[in-house]
């Protein structure tokens, strides 16, 4: 049988893939806007706690 090509939308692929969607988050990410939907679940005070947590226990395992 023959593949059905997805006629319901006109900008999207047989795996339901959007072209016109992909290429705009392609521009985003070349602009540096890539990943801000998720920057209000990121506690950016909390990664850098952690960092540094880690940090000091890496220095006291290397001395």
């Amino acid at each position: 049988m023959a593949k059905k090509q997805n006629q319901q939308k006109p900008n999207a692929q047989a795996s339901g893939t959007n072209v016109e969607k992909v290429k705009q988050q392609n521009q985003a990410a070349e602009q540096g806007q890539y990943g801000a939907e998720f920057a209000s679940e990121t506690d950016a005070q909390e990664v850098q706690r952690r960092n540094q947590q880690s940090q000091q226990k890496k220095n006291q395992q290397n001395k």
